[in-house]
């Protein structure tokens, strides 16, 4: 049995719809319940242009019958929600130990649908892990937006409450906190040149200054035809981890520039960018995709030390099948909004006010830019705020000439 119901919240200063849904077992009992709003943007070709089409998750998705409560060890809970012409995001949950998690989120958009797709056929499907985790009896909460980067396709999820494996069929009363929550609403003292934080995910202070951005620094790697890595960027490390005590902390490190080192190497069809800061290193691996003259973020590995107080001190974590910071050869890649890449479940890069080229560079300068999705989308905003008060200034401008004129032939001449 299947329930969906609606209500309002607001997304990036627009009314925009945060539904709630819930799938029960052939009993009735309640096993998921997802309260979220899902902001969409897909890159896609018409007629051989590139095109983007930005949507949100509408007030009419549905629960798909495909969604389930799951079956013991033999099959997984799964939120399936379907909308439009055959467009539908899955929430594929698993359970390990004391936590549960969206171990995968998949996209299945349909390019035939011209209300939102124009001149573009055929459908296709994306997925990605995702960092969306908590403790088994609570529910998982986040206000912040989480950005989620696939193959041409970006999804932000906002004003998140979800729990799957209920036991009660109602939201638990206790919650674990995403880390961007935590970072917005914890003080950060960076009483070290490190600038580290260390909170626990499950508790709520008060709220407090959110931390710095990291200053943005420039590197650069050399290779046998001259500069092939040129890159500024502000960097940071983000890192969840358990505490000696059992509970769960947050580890946030901005690399501040005149003391990080760098250097890689390159060759025809991969570049690698090391970064050091103190007892963190970040490896950024480039390839080459011949077929379409872009390069991509392919892999990021990265290594530090925690606090004292983790259980592990020494950290170690890598992703090799990414595909992020892509342009055309030639182009530089650059996003002035944060950007969120993800290495493990416990462990972001996130990069600010990014600007970046791989292989090809003449004379050490970046060549044409590519925007990413994300600052287009923010210029999009205020764009439509715009419109929306020229627009109504118009109405009112109308209605008053209107007004103005019957008011004047209610008089007559003697």
């Amino acid at each position: 049995m299947l329930h969906q119901v609606n209500h309002l919240s607001f997304l990036t200063g627009f009314l925009q719809a945060s539904s709630s849904f819930e799938v029960k077992d052939s009993s009735g009992k309640v096993c998921i319940i997802a309260d979220l709003t899902v902001d969409f943007s897909v890159e896609y070709k018409s007629r051989g242009q590139k095109e983007f089409a930005h949507f949100f998750l509408p007030q009419n998705a549905t629960v798909e019958p495909q969604s389930s409560c799951g079956s013991g060890n033999t099959s997984h809970p799964i939120l399936v929600l379907g909308f439009g012409a055959g467009h539908s995001l899955s929430l594929n949950f698993s359970e390990l130990a004391d936590k549960y998690q969206v171990e995968e989120l998949v996209f299945h958009y349909n390019l035939s649908d011209a209300t939102l797709f124009h001149n573009s056929t055929a459908g296709k499907r994306v997925s990605h892990k995702t960092i969306i985790q908590a403790y088994v009896g609570t529910k998982y909460r986040c206000i912040s937006s989480k950005h989620v980067n696939m193959k041409n396709v970006n999804i932000t999820f906002s004003n998140v409450t979800l729990e799957a494996y209920l036991t009660n069929g109602t939201f638990s009363m206790n919650k674990t906190e995403c880390a961007e929550d935590m970072v917005s609403t914890t003080a950060v003292a960076p009483t070290t040149p490190k600038q580290t934080t260390s909170q626990v995910p499950t508790t709520s202070p008060a709220p407090t200054a959110s931390p710095p951005n990291p200053a943005v620094g420039k590197y650069n790697v050399t290779g046998p035809n001259g500069t092939c890595v040129l890159a500024y960027m502000g960097l940071q490390l983000n890192i969840t981890y358990p505490k000696k005590d059992g509970k769960m902390a947050l580890d946030l490190l901005n690399f501040i520039p005149h003391n990080t080192t760098f250097s890689g190497r390159c060759d025809n069809t991969s570049a690698f960018l090391n970064l050091t800061f103190e007892k963190t290193r970040v490896i950024f691996h480039f390839a080459l995709n011949a077929s379409t003259e872009k390069f991509f973020l392919q892999g990021l590995n990265v290594s530090t030390t925690l606090p004292s107080e983790a259980k592990v001190p020494k950290f170690e974590a890598s992703n090799n099948s990414m595909s992020d910071l892509r342009a055309t050869v030639g182009n530089s890649y650059k996003c002035s909004a944060e950007e969120n890449l993800q290495v493990t479940n416990d462990a972001l890069v996130n990069v600010f006010n990014v600007q970046i080229q791989v292989f090809k560079i003449d004379g050490d300068k970046f060549g044409a830019v590519e925007e990413c999705q994300l600052d287009e989308n923010n210029m999009l905003i205020p764009i439509i705020v715009g419109a929306a008060l020229a627009g109504l200034v118009l109405i009112v401008l109308i209605a008053y000439l209107i007004g103005r004129k019957r008011s004047h032939a209610g008089y007559q001449t003697i």
